[in-house]
């Protein structure tokens, strides 16, 4: 057994990952020189992202350091762990949270199948020396990974998304502080397995609690806010291509009208991406409200939201619809 304080060495036997790395050597995924070119390879994955996100996170790569999202759901905090991993050509390891989330789904178990056959294995021998059966049953290749102790042990270093850790109980952000702030994870039978480089962390929360101070000062921190029209709009372009242009910009004016109404869950950007797409495969060319109203399902998710835009606050964005509707009808009819 080693001693708590003892590195990860990826030569020990002890400590050999469950994997044969690709090389010898433990790299880096691609450096960013510049913020410009950051945008620039996010872009390239269909991620618009504006200049503030794109400098917490370029920072949050040279510094080395987890960068914790906050957000309404949808506005692309996910997305954004999957497009930089894809722009810095690595891995993207996931850690999905939930209620009750604990250490043996995040981060590691012993293979309790294999270490029963050992102990079954020791007694047919009769092997009386206990401290070797237990360095047996405890050694590296007993330990099955999961994504945090994972994200650990990569040859290259891979983005670590813990996402929506607002719904993972609020002891488990104690468990990650030793992850956070030293990128190590401390197994007591084998002691700590450091990362011989850091995996570049992206945490994510909708905010439905509030995360605690100790694990928000060990990150650099951004609020992801719904975007402009302007943005919204090139952001339909890349993922509803098939959009007019017409079309895609009534689409997020629209969106962005609702997001102004009292409705309990605004549509994120993942809707309107959904709605352009959705209005596309009816063959929509240019929004009328029977069109809007037909597929308010793909937009909003609670009835009373639906209601609001039928009945209540969203009336009047419908009435205005249908006279631009035809108003437009009329200018090609003259």
């Amino acid at each position: 057994m080693t001693d708590d304080s003892s590195p990860y060495d990826p030569t020990s036997p002890l400590h050999a990952p469950l994997h044969t790395p690709p090389s010898a050597s433990l790299l880096r995924p691609d450096p960013v020189a510049t913020i410009d070119e950051l945008i620039d390879r996010l872009g390239a994955q269909d991620y618009i992202v504006d200049r503030r996100l794109a400098t917490v996170l370029f920072l949050a790569l040279r510094m080395q350091r987890p960068l914790f999202l906050e957000g309404e759901a949808g506005v692309g905090k996910t997305e954004l762990a999957k497009a930089t991993a894809a722009a810095l050509g690595t891995t993207l390891i996931r850690l999905q949270c939930y209620e009750g989330l604990d250490i043996q789904q995040a981060a590691y178990e012993w293979n309790a199948g294999r270490q029963l056959v050992e102990i079954r294995l020791a007694e047919a021998l009769h092997e009386t020396n206990r401290e070797r059966l237990v360095r047996d049953i405890y050694r590296r290749e007993m330990l099955i990974e999961r994504p945090l102790l994972r994200a650990l042990t990569q040859p290259v270093a891979p983005v670590l998304l813990i996402d929506e850790l607002d719904r993972a109980d609020e002891p488990f952000e104690a468990f990650l502080l030793e992850v956070l702030a030293e990128y190590q994870l401390t197994i007591p039978e084998l002691g700590a397995i450091r990362a011989a480089h850091p995996p570049i962390v992206i945490i994510t929360s909708n905010r439905t609690r509030e995360i605690r101070d100790a694990l928000k000062r060990r990150c650099l921190y951004h609020w992801v806010a719904f975007p402009n029209a302007e943005r919204e709009l090139r952001i339909v372009h890349r993922r509803a291509p098939g959009a007019s242009d017409a079309l895609a910009r009534q689409a997020v004016d629209v969106v962005q009208r609702m997001r102004r109404l009292d409705l309990f869950k605004a549509p994120g950007v993942a809707e309107t991406i959904d709605w352009a797409n959705a209005l596309i495969a009816l063959n929509v060319l240019a929004l009328e409200p029977d069109a809007v109203r037909d597929t308010l399902g793909v937009l909003l998710k609670y009835q009373e939201d639906i209601d609001t835009m039928l009945d209540g606050e969203g009336a009047e964005l419908m009435r205005l619809l249908r006279e631009a509707t035809m108003t437009q009808a009329g200018g090609e009819a003259a």
